[in-house]
């Protein structure tokens, strides 16, 4: 069985660039809804700049670079994927759909099948 460790934060710095992240959400939801007397552009604008402010405040932290570098490696992994062909795409894809309609034909029989034996037969229920 594998374990996996869990990251915390551990600094203080951290803790706190965290919540001067949070804090900006909040003051980026606020300021758009002060700013309704502006007009919507004001609005908007002052919510994306909290917003953008909170991003970068965000990746400043070390669970913001963790969260980049996660990120970089997933996009080396996905480089690393054999995609499949277009024809082998388009045969699998035929598969399933054939499977899917086999399957649903077969759960179709079996229900009208197990409709049969208890209504027909044990209850004698006739429609």
């Amino acid at each position: 069985m594998a374990t996996t460790q869990v990251q915390t934060v551990n600094t203080t710095a951290d803790k706190a660039k965290l919540a001067a992240a949070a804090v900006m959400v909040i003051a980026a939801l606020v300021a758009y809804y002060a700013l309704s007397k502006q007009g919507p552009l004001f609005q908007w604008l002052g919510l994306l700049v909290g917003l953008g402010l909170a991003v970068v405040i965000f990746l400043m932290s070390e669970t913001g670079k963790a969260l980049v570098a996660f990120g970089r490696d997933s996009v080396k992994e996905v480089k690393k994927v054999v995609w499949p062909a277009r024809k082998e795409a388009v045969q699998m894809t035929i598969y399933v759909f054939g499977f899917v309609l086999v399957m649903a034909l077969f759960l179709w029989l079996t229900d009208k099948t197990l409709e049969w034996v208890f209504y027909d037969l044990i209850l004698g229920w006739k429609k």
